[in-house]
């Protein structure tokens, strides 16, 4: 398995990926896709030889704030310690940003993960959000 920086995409493989975990929002407008791919702070990608298996796209300025807009992989390789990989390194690169955020799922799999990786719920630090989608 390797993990750098993705510094071009093919839309193929990153549609492919996408499908393969049911994300239809972004599969279904493929330009939104590419632009927020063009426009992102940074993207790592997993790779097992040539095939993409997995990515952690982040987005903001890179000093006051990090979002972590999408972490996901292709199902045949979840839960094997490629997503606290990715997300340590994201942790690495970018630990003297004031705030790191992420929106996801509201299961007990998902917060105990987060929380692991020294995540914290808003709600625990006096905080809320807000969304419009």
């Amino acid at each position: 398995m390797t993990i750098k920086e993705m510094k071009a995409f093919d839309m193929d493989e990153l549609l492919a990926l996408y499908a393969s975990v049911g994300w239809t929002n972004y599969t279904d407008n493929p330009e939104m896709l590419k632009q927020a791919y063009e426009h992102s702070l940074l993207i790592l990608e997993a790779r097992d030889g040539e095939k993409l298996v997995g990515i952690i796209r982040v987005v903001g300025d890179g000093y006051s704030i990090v979002f972590i807009k999408d972490i996901l992989f292709h199902p045949e390789y979840q839960r094997q310690g490629i997503g606290t990989q990715l997300l340590r390194k994201i942790m690495e690169l970018y630990s003297e940003v004031y705030q790191m955020e992420l929106m996801t799922d509201d299961t007990p799999g998902t917060i105990s993960f987060y929380q692991s990786m020294g995540l914290w719920k808003a709600d625990d630090v006096g905080a809320c959000a807000f969304v419009r989608m």
